[in-house]
Protein backbone atom coordinates (compact mmCIF):
# COMPACT_ATOMS: atom_id res chain seq x y z
CA UNK A 1 0.00 0.00 0.00
CA UNK A 2 1.51 3.29 -1.06
CA UNK A 3 2.03 5.84 1.65
CA UNK A 4 0.33 9.17 1.12
CA UNK A 5 2.61 12.20 1.02
CA UNK A 6 2.32 14.38 4.08
CA UNK A 7 0.73 17.73 3.47
CA UNK A 8 3.09 20.52 4.36
CA UNK A 9 1.66 23.14 6.68
CA UNK A 10 1.68 26.50 4.99
CA UNK A 11 2.70 29.45 7.10
CA UNK A 12 -0.23 31.75 7.79
CA UNK A 13 0.29 35.26 6.41
CA UNK A 14 0.78 38.10 8.85
CA UNK A 15 -2.49 39.83 9.78
CA UNK A 16 -1.12 43.30 10.44
CA UNK A 17 2.12 45.28 10.43
CA UNK A 18 2.18 48.37 12.65
CA UNK A 19 4.71 50.60 10.93
CA UNK A 20 6.24 53.62 12.66
CA UNK A 21 8.33 56.00 10.57
CA UNK A 22 11.09 57.59 12.61
CA UNK A 23 13.48 60.43 11.91
CA UNK A 24 15.65 61.66 14.78
CA UNK A 25 12.87 60.74 17.17
CA UNK A 26 14.93 59.18 19.94
CA UNK A 27 12.87 60.83 22.69
CA UNK A 28 9.55 59.92 21.01
CA UNK A 29 10.61 56.29 20.73
CA UNK A 30 11.52 56.15 24.42
CA UNK A 31 8.19 57.65 25.44
CA UNK A 32 5.70 55.95 23.13
CA UNK A 33 7.16 52.77 21.62
CA UNK A 34 6.93 50.67 24.85
CA UNK A 35 3.12 51.03 24.90
CA UNK A 36 2.87 50.15 21.20
CA UNK A 37 4.85 46.96 21.81
CA UNK A 38 2.86 46.09 24.95
CA UNK A 39 -0.60 46.79 23.54
CA UNK A 40 -0.16 45.28 20.06
CA UNK A 41 -1.35 41.65 19.95
CA UNK A 42 1.45 39.10 19.56
CA UNK A 43 -0.46 36.69 17.34
CA UNK A 44 -0.45 37.66 13.68
CA UNK A 45 0.85 41.18 14.26
CA UNK A 46 4.26 42.81 14.18
CA UNK A 47 5.67 46.20 15.13
CA UNK A 48 8.01 47.69 12.57
CA UNK A 49 10.07 50.88 12.85
CA UNK A 50 11.39 52.32 9.60
CA UNK A 51 14.24 54.67 10.39
CA UNK A 52 14.49 57.54 7.91
CA UNK A 53 18.28 57.97 8.13
CA UNK A 54 18.36 59.26 11.72
CA UNK A 55 21.54 60.85 13.06
CA UNK A 56 20.57 60.81 16.76
CA UNK A 57 20.41 57.83 19.11
CA UNK A 58 17.27 56.29 17.60
CA UNK A 59 18.94 53.06 16.52
CA UNK A 60 20.45 52.55 19.98
CA UNK A 61 16.96 52.93 21.49
CA UNK A 62 15.52 50.43 19.01
CA UNK A 63 18.18 47.90 20.01
CA UNK A 64 16.42 47.76 23.40
CA UNK A 65 13.29 46.32 21.71
CA UNK A 66 14.24 42.91 20.24
CA UNK A 67 10.64 42.16 19.18
CA UNK A 68 10.53 45.26 16.95
CA UNK A 69 11.61 44.79 13.34
CA UNK A 70 13.81 47.65 12.19
CA UNK A 71 14.02 48.80 8.58
CA UNK A 72 16.99 51.10 8.00
CA UNK A 73 16.48 53.63 5.22
CA UNK A 74 19.58 55.26 3.79
CA UNK A 75 18.34 58.85 4.11
CA UNK A 76 15.38 60.99 5.14
CA UNK A 77 12.86 60.26 2.38
CA UNK A 78 10.11 62.26 4.07
CA UNK A 79 6.79 60.91 5.31
CA UNK A 80 5.41 59.80 1.96
CA UNK A 81 8.34 58.01 0.36
CA UNK A 82 9.58 56.74 3.72
CA UNK A 83 6.30 54.88 4.21
CA UNK A 84 6.27 53.67 0.61
CA UNK A 85 9.66 52.05 1.11
CA UNK A 86 8.74 50.63 4.50
CA UNK A 87 5.45 49.10 3.37
CA UNK A 88 7.21 47.56 0.37
CA UNK A 89 9.05 45.39 2.92
CA UNK A 90 5.90 44.13 4.65
CA UNK A 91 3.64 41.26 3.60
CA UNK A 92 0.58 41.65 5.83
CA UNK A 93 -3.11 41.86 5.05
CA UNK A 94 -3.29 45.21 6.82
CA UNK A 95 -0.76 47.90 7.63
CA UNK A 96 -1.10 50.63 10.22
CA UNK A 97 0.76 53.86 9.57
CA UNK A 98 1.45 55.13 13.09
CA UNK A 99 3.20 58.37 14.02
CA UNK A 100 6.04 58.06 16.50
CA UNK A 101 4.32 60.57 18.84
CA UNK A 102 1.14 58.53 19.34
CA UNK A 103 0.18 56.95 22.66
CA UNK A 104 -1.96 53.86 22.06
CA UNK A 105 -4.57 52.44 24.44
CA UNK A 106 -5.78 48.96 25.37
CA UNK A 107 -7.49 47.25 22.46
CA UNK A 108 -6.63 50.00 19.99
CA UNK A 109 -5.48 47.64 17.22
CA UNK A 110 -8.02 44.88 17.87
CA UNK A 111 -10.85 47.38 17.33
CA UNK A 112 -9.31 48.72 14.10
CA UNK A 113 -8.87 45.23 12.64
CA UNK A 114 -12.37 44.14 13.71
CA UNK A 115 -13.81 47.19 11.94
CA UNK A 116 -11.88 46.47 8.74
CA UNK A 117 -12.88 42.80 8.81
CA UNK A 118 -16.53 43.78 9.24
CA UNK A 119 -16.41 46.37 6.42
CA UNK A 120 -14.78 44.70 3.40
CA UNK A 121 -15.61 47.72 1.20
CA UNK A 122 -13.55 50.05 3.42
CA UNK A 123 -9.99 50.53 2.17
CA UNK A 124 -8.70 52.61 5.08
CA UNK A 125 -9.83 53.72 8.51
CA UNK A 126 -8.61 55.50 11.61
CA UNK A 127 -9.42 55.49 15.34
CA UNK A 128 -10.68 58.44 17.39
CA UNK A 129 -7.64 60.63 17.89
CA UNK A 130 -7.46 62.70 21.06
CA UNK A 131 -4.87 65.27 22.05
CA UNK A 132 -2.06 64.33 24.40
CA UNK A 133 -1.89 67.96 25.51
CA UNK A 134 -5.58 68.05 26.46
CA UNK A 135 -6.82 64.50 26.83
CA UNK A 136 -10.53 65.29 26.76
CA UNK A 137 -10.29 67.05 23.38
CA UNK A 138 -9.88 65.75 19.87
CA UNK A 139 -6.50 66.26 18.22
CA UNK A 140 -6.17 68.48 15.17
CA UNK A 141 -4.74 65.82 12.82
CA UNK A 142 -7.68 63.49 12.36
CA UNK A 143 -10.05 63.87 15.33
CA UNK A 144 -12.94 61.44 14.56
CA UNK A 145 -12.38 61.16 10.83
CA UNK A 146 -11.57 63.47 7.95
CA UNK A 147 -13.93 65.47 5.73
CA UNK A 148 -13.29 67.85 2.83
CA UNK A 149 -15.33 70.66 1.32
CA UNK A 150 -15.95 71.43 -2.35
CA UNK A 151 -12.94 73.79 -2.56
CA UNK A 152 -10.55 71.20 -1.16
CA UNK A 153 -10.25 72.46 2.41
CA UNK A 154 -9.92 69.53 4.82
CA UNK A 155 -11.50 69.40 8.27
CA UNK A 156 -12.62 66.66 10.66
CA UNK A 157 -15.50 65.41 12.71
CA UNK A 158 -14.50 67.14 15.94
CA UNK A 159 -12.18 69.77 14.40
CA UNK A 160 -13.01 72.71 12.17
CA UNK A 161 -10.10 75.00 11.26
CA UNK A 162 -8.23 75.54 14.54
CA UNK A 163 -11.17 74.71 16.82
CA UNK A 164 -11.30 71.24 18.41
CA UNK A 165 -14.23 69.77 20.34
CA UNK A 166 -14.37 67.86 23.58
CA UNK A 167 -14.88 64.15 22.95
CA UNK A 168 -18.17 63.15 24.57
CA UNK A 169 -18.71 60.10 22.39
CA UNK A 170 -20.75 62.19 19.94
CA UNK A 171 -19.16 60.53 16.92
CA UNK A 172 -19.72 56.86 16.15
CA UNK A 173 -18.31 54.48 13.56
CA UNK A 174 -18.64 55.72 10.00
CA UNK A 175 -17.77 54.40 6.55
CA UNK A 176 -18.59 57.52 4.54
CA UNK A 177 -15.74 59.86 5.46
CA UNK A 178 -13.31 61.37 2.99
CA UNK A 179 -9.91 60.75 4.59
CA UNK A 180 -8.21 58.92 7.41
CA UNK A 181 -5.39 60.55 9.33
CA UNK A 182 -1.79 59.58 8.61
CA UNK A 183 -1.18 59.88 12.36
CA UNK A 184 -2.87 56.48 12.70
CA UNK A 185 -4.24 54.93 9.52
CA UNK A 186 -5.15 51.27 9.09
CA UNK A 187 -5.15 50.35 5.41
CA UNK A 188 -5.47 47.21 3.32
CA UNK A 189 -2.01 46.53 1.96
CA UNK A 190 -3.33 45.49 -1.44
CA UNK A 191 -5.37 48.70 -1.75
CA UNK A 192 -2.33 50.78 -0.78
CA UNK A 193 -0.19 49.19 -3.47
CA UNK A 194 -2.84 49.20 -6.20
CA UNK A 195 -3.46 52.93 -5.63
CA UNK A 196 0.26 53.63 -5.98
CA UNK A 197 0.94 54.39 -2.32
CA UNK A 198 1.62 57.88 -1.03
CA UNK A 199 2.77 60.54 -3.49
CA UNK A 200 6.48 61.01 -2.74
CA UNK A 201 6.49 64.43 -4.41
CA UNK A 202 4.38 65.71 -1.51
CA UNK A 203 7.24 64.86 0.92
CA UNK A 204 4.91 65.50 3.89
CA UNK A 205 1.40 66.87 4.63
CA UNK A 206 -1.82 66.11 2.71
CA UNK A 207 -0.39 62.89 1.25
CA UNK A 208 -2.87 60.69 3.14
CA UNK A 209 -5.81 62.82 1.91
CA UNK A 210 -4.58 62.49 -1.65
CA UNK A 211 -4.29 58.72 -1.20
CA UNK A 212 -7.82 58.46 0.23
CA UNK A 213 -9.15 60.46 -2.73
CA UNK A 214 -7.61 57.93 -5.14
CA UNK A 215 -8.94 55.01 -3.10
CA UNK A 216 -12.49 56.36 -3.25
CA UNK A 217 -12.33 57.15 -6.96
CA UNK A 218 -11.34 53.52 -7.48
CA UNK A 219 -14.29 52.17 -5.50
CA UNK A 220 -13.03 52.01 -1.92
CA UNK A 221 -14.36 53.71 1.20
CA UNK A 222 -12.79 55.51 4.14
CA UNK A 223 -14.02 55.11 7.69
CA UNK A 224 -13.51 55.70 11.39
CA UNK A 225 -13.52 52.89 13.94
CA UNK A 226 -14.56 54.85 17.00
CA UNK A 227 -14.21 51.89 19.36
CA UNK A 228 -10.47 52.42 18.94
CA UNK A 229 -8.81 55.45 20.51
CA UNK A 230 -5.27 56.85 20.57
CA UNK A 231 -3.67 60.04 21.84
CA UNK A 232 -1.52 62.16 19.52
CA UNK A 233 1.04 64.74 20.58
CA UNK A 234 1.06 66.50 17.20
CA UNK A 235 3.45 69.15 15.95
CA UNK A 236 6.37 66.84 16.68
CA UNK A 237 8.24 67.80 13.52
CA UNK A 238 6.79 71.18 12.50
CA UNK A 239 4.64 73.57 14.54
CA UNK A 240 1.37 74.48 12.83
CA UNK A 241 2.55 78.09 12.33
CA UNK A 242 5.93 77.08 10.88
CA UNK A 243 6.38 78.62 7.38
CA UNK A 244 7.65 75.30 6.03
CA UNK A 245 4.43 73.62 7.15
CA UNK A 246 2.37 76.45 5.65
CA UNK A 247 4.22 76.00 2.37
CA UNK A 248 3.71 72.22 2.22
CA UNK A 249 0.04 72.41 3.18
CA UNK A 250 -0.83 75.03 0.55
CA UNK A 251 1.30 73.52 -2.23
CA UNK A 252 0.24 69.93 -1.63
CA UNK A 253 -3.43 70.85 -1.32
CA UNK A 254 -3.31 72.46 -4.77
CA UNK A 255 -1.41 69.50 -6.22
CA UNK A 256 -4.03 67.13 -4.79
CA UNK A 257 -6.84 69.10 -6.43
CA UNK A 258 -5.02 69.17 -9.77
CA UNK A 259 -4.36 65.42 -9.69
CA UNK A 260 -7.88 64.34 -8.79
CA UNK A 261 -10.57 66.84 -9.81
CA UNK A 262 -12.53 65.98 -12.97
CA UNK A 263 -12.14 68.35 -15.90
CA UNK A 264 -15.57 69.96 -15.51
CA UNK A 265 -14.73 71.17 -11.99
CA UNK A 266 -11.01 71.89 -12.13
CA UNK A 267 -10.96 75.35 -13.74
CA UNK A 268 -13.72 76.85 -11.59
CA UNK A 269 -12.35 75.53 -8.31
CA UNK A 270 -8.80 76.60 -9.09
CA UNK A 271 -9.96 80.12 -9.93
CA UNK A 272 -11.71 80.37 -6.56
CA UNK A 273 -8.69 78.93 -4.77
CA UNK A 274 -6.39 81.50 -6.37
CA UNK A 275 -8.46 84.33 -4.89
CA UNK A 276 -8.73 82.65 -1.48
CA UNK A 277 -5.03 81.75 -1.28
CA UNK A 278 -3.92 85.32 -1.94
CA UNK A 279 -6.49 86.54 0.57
CA UNK A 280 -5.00 84.13 3.12
CA UNK A 281 -1.50 85.44 2.37
CA UNK A 282 -2.69 89.03 2.86
CA UNK A 283 -4.31 88.10 6.17
CA UNK A 284 -1.07 86.48 7.36
CA UNK A 285 0.88 89.60 6.41
CA UNK A 286 -1.52 91.92 8.22
CA UNK A 287 -1.43 89.67 11.30
CA UNK A 288 2.34 89.94 11.54
CA UNK A 289 3.34 86.65 9.90
CA UNK A 290 5.26 87.79 6.79
CA UNK A 291 7.21 84.51 6.47
CA UNK A 292 3.97 82.53 6.32
CA UNK A 293 2.56 84.93 3.74
CA UNK A 294 5.65 84.43 1.59
CA UNK A 295 5.30 80.66 2.07
CA UNK A 296 1.82 80.80 0.50
CA UNK A 297 3.14 82.78 -2.49
CA UNK A 298 6.02 80.32 -2.94
CA UNK A 299 3.61 77.38 -2.65
CA UNK A 300 1.48 78.75 -5.48
CA UNK A 301 4.51 79.48 -7.64
CA UNK A 302 5.93 75.98 -7.16
CA UNK A 303 2.51 74.43 -7.76
CA UNK A 304 2.29 76.19 -11.14
CA UNK A 305 5.77 74.98 -12.04
CA UNK A 306 5.14 71.38 -10.99
CA UNK A 307 1.86 70.88 -12.86
CA UNK A 308 3.56 71.88 -16.12
CA UNK A 309 5.82 68.83 -15.90
CA UNK A 310 5.00 65.61 -17.68
CA UNK A 311 5.32 63.83 -14.35
CA UNK A 312 2.30 65.55 -12.81
CA UNK A 313 0.30 65.63 -16.01
CA UNK A 314 0.82 61.87 -16.20
CA UNK A 315 -0.38 61.43 -12.62
CA UNK A 316 -3.55 63.36 -13.42
CA UNK A 317 -4.22 61.29 -16.57
CA UNK A 318 -3.73 58.04 -14.68
CA UNK A 319 -6.05 59.07 -11.83
CA UNK A 320 -8.82 60.13 -14.20
CA UNK A 321 -8.47 57.00 -16.33
CA UNK A 322 -8.63 54.65 -13.34
CA UNK A 323 -11.51 56.43 -11.62
CA UNK A 324 -14.73 54.41 -11.55
CA UNK A 325 -16.22 57.19 -9.41
CA UNK A 326 -15.05 60.47 -11.00
CA UNK A 327 -16.16 62.67 -8.09
CA UNK A 328 -16.57 61.02 -4.66
CA UNK A 329 -19.94 61.74 -3.03
CA UNK A 330 -18.13 62.18 0.31
CA UNK A 331 -16.91 65.63 -0.82
CA UNK A 332 -19.17 67.99 1.14
CA UNK A 333 -20.72 70.67 -1.05
CA UNK A 334 -20.69 73.37 1.63
CA UNK A 335 -17.83 75.84 2.11
CA UNK A 336 -16.12 75.23 5.44
CA UNK A 337 -14.64 78.75 5.27
CA UNK A 338 -18.09 80.31 4.98
CA UNK A 339 -19.45 78.07 7.72
CA UNK A 340 -16.59 78.90 10.10
CA UNK A 341 -15.94 82.58 9.46
CA UNK A 342 -19.38 83.84 8.40
CA UNK A 343 -21.80 81.52 10.20
CA UNK A 344 -19.70 80.83 13.30
CA UNK A 345 -19.91 77.04 12.91
CA UNK A 346 -17.55 75.28 15.31
CA UNK A 347 -18.97 71.73 15.47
Amino acid sequence: MESQPLEMETERPMKCSVVILNWNGEEMLRRYLPAVVEKTPDEGCEVVVADNGSTDGSLQVLAEFPSVRVIRLAQNYGFAEGYNRALAETDSEYCVLLNSDVEVTDGWLTALLAYMDAHPDVSACQPRIRSLRNRTKFEHAGAAGGEIDRLGYPYCRGRIMGYTEEDHGQYTDSDDLFWASGACMCIRSQAFREAGGLDSDFFAHMEEIDLCWRLQCRGGKTGCACQSMVYHLGGGSLHYENPRKTYLNFRNNLLMLYKNLPEDRLRSIMFQRTLLDYAAALQMLLCGHPKNALAVIKARRDYQRMIRTEQFQSKRRENLEKAVIPYPPTIRQRSILADYYLRGKRH
